[in-house]
C-alpha cells in the first residue's frame, strides 16, 4: 500500500506545517494544545530559551476535582481558564495560538476559547 499516509503521520505534517510559522518569544510564548482520548493538556512555551513558562492538563488533581469525564469540552474550558490564569500569574498576557496539527474545532478550541475569556490575548 504504497502512498497510504496513517492518521498520525498527517498529524505530524500539519505540526510540521503550523511550527515553521508559529514560534515562541519572550514576548509573545506558544500556547501549545495536545489532546489524547481522555485528557487534554497545554502548555505556554518560550521557544527562544526553551522553557515551558506555565502548563495545565486535566490530569492536575485540583483541576478533575469537579469534572466527571476529563475527555469532554467541559474539560477542555477548565484547563483553558487554568493556563490563562497561570499565564497571567507570571506576566504573560500575550501569546502566540498552536494546534499542533489538531483541527481548530471541539476541545481545541474550547481551550482557546477559555483562554480569551480568562485573559490572554492571540
Amino acid at each position: 500500500m504504497a502512498g497510504v499516509i496513517s492518521r498520525a503521520e498527517s498529524r505530524k505534517r500539519r505540526q510540521a506545517r503550523v511550527r515553521r510559522k508559529v514560534t515562541g518569544t519572550a514576548d509573545r510564548p506558544r500556547l501549545c494544545v495536545f489532546r489524547s482520548s481522555k485528557h487534554i493538556y497545554a502548555q505556554i512555551i518560550d521557544d527562544t530559551q526553551s522553557v515551558t513558562v506555565a502548563s495545565a492538563s486535566t490530569q492536575i488533581v485540583n483541576l478533575g476535582d469537579g469534572l466527571t469525564y476529563t475527555g469532554n469540552v467541559e474539560a477542555a474550558k477548565a484547563v483553558g481558564e487554568k493556563i490563562a490564569r497561570s499565564a497571567l500569574e507570571k506576566g504573560v498576557k500575550r501569546v502566540v495560538f498552536d494546534r499542533n496539527g489538531f483541527v481548530y474545532h471541539g476541545r481545541v478550541k474550547a481551550v482557546a476559547d477559555a483562554a480569551r475569556e480568562a485573559g490572554l490575548e492571540f
